[in-house]
């Protein structure tokens, strides 16, 4: 039998993207979708549902929120597959049996492995509960420390290959780095080379967290070296950014959401 499946986020893009990638699953059946924590725990209380999707960042009731109200109810839990855009040393906090994650922009690959372990998973409520608390508290501490956005006093400076030679290059001064066919190029205001990082997700952990954003899957961005942002189709957006060629860089849908916070819009 399929996992009942509910969907919470309170952007409607990303649910409809999430919804799409699990359309050709026969292993989950998505029941309802949540655009908000408050109906989220409602639709939870009421289908009982196996599996849900839950965004971790939502106005008004978290992610955090929507499970500590189940707690308290003291009721069997669903399985959590979380989505996010944290960095890599918030997503170690997850890497744990009771729950799993996705990351934004979203990759299908992931979530089907996702989808796997749940179907995998050998339901035992108290350890999961437990689990799930401590969890929760983990991002919660996560969560406080971004919010105070306390600056890291030193980063290292980025290895580059370029035109035979090794430089280093300080972070500030790079603007984007993008992968093709498994070959990251990362662009700075005066110069581009070639990092021997095997995927964006090894490269953005040795950067600066509060200066790097993953705009789209195949995109990281300094956001302080945005030039402008160029309003695209469909409700989208790109990035010019300040390297010499004046590159423009996508926005996933799934990003959107962060890119309005970043910059107000």
């Amino acid at each position: 039998m399929p996992l009942k499946t509910i969907l919470v986020d309170d952007e409607q893009l990303a649910r409809d993207e999430l919804a799409f990638l699990l359309k050709s699953s026969e292993d989950v059946q998505v029941i309802a979708t949540a655009k908000n924590g408050v109906d989220a725990v409602k639709l939870i209380l009421e289908h009982s549902p196996d599996l849900v999707f839950l965004d971790v960042k939502m106005p008004g009731l978290d992610g955090f929120g929507v499970i500590k109200k189940l707690m308290d109810k003291k009721l069997p839990l669903p399985q959590f597959i979380f989505a996010t855009a944290y960095d890599q040393f918030a997503v170690k906090a997850f890497d744990v049996n009771a729950i799993d994650y996705v990351l934004k922009p979203y990759d299908k690959k992931r979530i089907y492995q996702s989808i796997d372990k749940a179907k995998r998973k050998t339901k035992n409520h108290a350890t999961a509960d437990n689990r799930l608390e401590e969890i929760v508290k983990l991002l919660e501490d996560r969560q406080s420390v971004s919010a105070t956005k306390v600056p890291v006093k030193t980063h290292k400076k980025v290895l580059l290959r370029s035109v035979g030679r090794l430089i280093l290059v300080d972070q500030k001064d790079i603007c984007y780095a993008s992968i093709q066919d498994g070959i990251i190029s990362v662009f700075t205001i005066s110069t581009e080379g070639q990092s021997n990082c095997r995927t964006l997700e090894e490269l953005l952990s040795g950067l600066d967290q509060n200066l790097f954003w993953r705009a789209h899957r195949g995109f990281v961005v300094n956001i302080n070296r945005i030039r402008e942002v160029v309003p695209w189709f469909k409700s989208s957006y790109q990035l010019r950014m300040e390297d010499k060629k004046q590159s423009e860089v996508p926005v996933s849908r799934a990003q959107t959401k962060r890119l309005r916070e970043l910059f107000g819009l």
